[in-house]
């Protein structure tokens, strides 16, 4: 059979899978719910030697199975209580572990398998509903990864019997459930039915409240959906960044409180949880970096990065609906720009003129990838010239390529001699103080909010995008409103060149 799209393929998939599932089913050939718990789980995964044995004291918790001396132990190192919550008790788990701990593969993977498997959904659910654990990364091929452990575990000869139609981004299971891979939005997360939520590396989420999908709102839309459930829960895994978002909110709620049953928070460093992990490579990031690697191999949240500017402060300086000022007679303008060769990052140019004591941003434009970097040039000089502008400053991406670019166009470019991190201390008290005027661009105001100060062993800090985040536009809306700072500060308009 020919298919005219990949969606018409996908759908013809889905319904074989379903159809091929509800024979079985009549026939009496769709095999048993999984029986056994996730310490049974990791015996069919074949994750029984001792490397493996803090995910077993894990499981076993989760589980409610009775804990050994040294795993009761353990228990209390990884969780700070006292006490051993009732498996009936526990909705939520959080474990923050050092890199190659095993999170995707003996955590997120096997227990998202074991959630679709465990009971027979169609039994409780309505009819045509079907039971979903979504895993949920920053990006949906991070997410990926725990999908193809997925498909690695169906292999097994103790497991196969539940696989389903399987397609880049979900499998379907002969019990009713789907595993499927979403990004971290919340509006892609809603309405589902839930045994489990899955979250993969939940610390480097966006949680600027600017952002369009913050960390605490993909968790509001996510919970409801286990709300009705039997025996649901939210399984969060990741090595921990900054102390701050809703990894670090648990943390702090939970860890080490025998008052909050409901919530499990498990915190070890790496050569606890896999103890194959060759210590000299770990011993070496320590040399390297000590902060950086406390963090990412011994599970302790990074202080030397903070959030840069409040997106209280940001909002105050946000007039409503302000997208763009048009040109204006009379009235001088300065120009940023930050170039970019068209593959990966941004193209972007914005505008500012000083009104007051304010500097007052007019206009940000983004061009995103892929694009022609000439075109782009072209463009952008001609929307400086609309604004009597002959000059823009920018960076000193690709040597020479900029400014010769520019030059064909009309347009002078000027290196800055401050650097990115320098531009945005220069701007932070100008934002504190509302002596800037921003434009309100969802954008703008998360690439903003998301920037992080990080304070390096010699004492300077550097003031950049998080993980996996982007400061193309916050970029240059805060070298513009510098350079109109600065242009007032000379009182000589010195660093703009204007076309009459």
């Amino acid at each position: 059979m020919v298919f005219r799209s990949k969606a018409e393929a996908k759908a013809a998939a889905r319904k074989g899978g379903l159809a091929r599932a509800a024979k079985r089913r009549e026939k009496g050939e769709a095999p048993a719910p999984f029986a056994g718990s996730m310490l049974d789980m990791m015996d069919a995964a074949g994750l029984t030697a001792a490397s493996w044995s803090s995910w077993r004291c894990l499981w076993s918790v989760i589980m409610g199975r009775p804990l050994s001396d040294d795993q009761l132990a353990l228990f209390t190192r990884a969780t700070g209580r006292q006490r051993v919550p009732e498996a009936s008790e526990l909705r939520e788990v959080w474990v923050i572990a050092g890199r190659r701990s095993g999170k995707s593969r003996a955590g997120a993977a096997l227990f998202a398998l074991w959630s679709a498997i465990r009971r027979q959904w169609s039994e409780i659910l309505a009819p045509g509903e079907r039971a979903t654990v979504p895993v949920i990364a920053s990006d949906r091929a991070q997410a990926r990864q725990v999908l193809g452990y997925v498909r690695g575990l169906l292999a097994l000869p103790a497991l196969h019997q539940y696989a389903g139609a399987a397609l880049k981004d979900s499998i379907s299971l002969t019990t009713g459930a789907r595993i499927s891979v979403h990004t971290a939005s919340w509006q892609s997360t809603r309405g589902y039915s839930s045994p489990a939520v899955v979250l993969d590396e939940v610390a480097f989420f966006a949680t600027d409240e600017a952002g369009a999908n913050p960390d605490a709102a993909i968790l509001d839309a996510l919970r409801p959906s286990m709300a009705t459930i039997p025996g649901s829960m939210l399984f969060a895994c990741s090595t921990p960044y900054a102390a701050r978002g809703e990894l670090f909110k648990a943390h702090q709620l939970a860890f080490g409180r025998d008052d909050v049953p409901d919530v499990l928070v498990w915190v070890l460093p790496t050569l606890e949880m896999n103890v194959t992990v060759d210590p000299r490579v770990i011993a070496r990031a320590y040399e390297a970096d000590p902060v950086a690697a406390a963090s990412e191999y011994g599970s302790e949240f990074r202080r030397d990065v903070a959030a840069f500017i409040d997106v209280e402060a940001v909002r105050a300086c946000t007039p409503p609906d302000r997208r763009e000022l048009p040109p204006a007679a009379g009235v001088r303008y300065s120009a940023f720009t930050d170039p970019s060769g068209g593959s990966s990052d941004s193209f972007a140019l914005a505008i500012a003129h000083a009104e007051g004591a304010r500097a007052v941003l007019d206009v940000v434009r983004e061009r995103r990838p892929p694009f022609s970097p000439d075109d782009v040039v072209a463009e952008f000089a001609a929307l400086l010239k609309t604004y009597r502008l002959a000059e823009v400053t920018g960076d000193h991406y690709a040597g020479i390529w900029p400014s010769a670019a520019f030059a064909k166009c009309g347009i002078q470019y000027t290196t800055s001699e401050k650097t990115k991190s320098a531009i945005y201390r220069e701007l932070l008290p100008l934002v504190n103080a509302g002596r800037v005027e921003l434009l309100a661009l969802p954008r703008l105001a998360a690439q903003l909010v998301g920037l992080e100060r990080r304070v390096a062993r010699s004492g300077s800090d550097s003031i950049d995008h998080g993980p996996g985040g982007h400061d193309d536009i916050a970029n240059v809306a805060a070298g513009a409103l510098v350079l109109v700072e600065a242009s007032r500060a000379s009182l000589g308009w010195s660093n703009v060149r204007c076309v009459y």
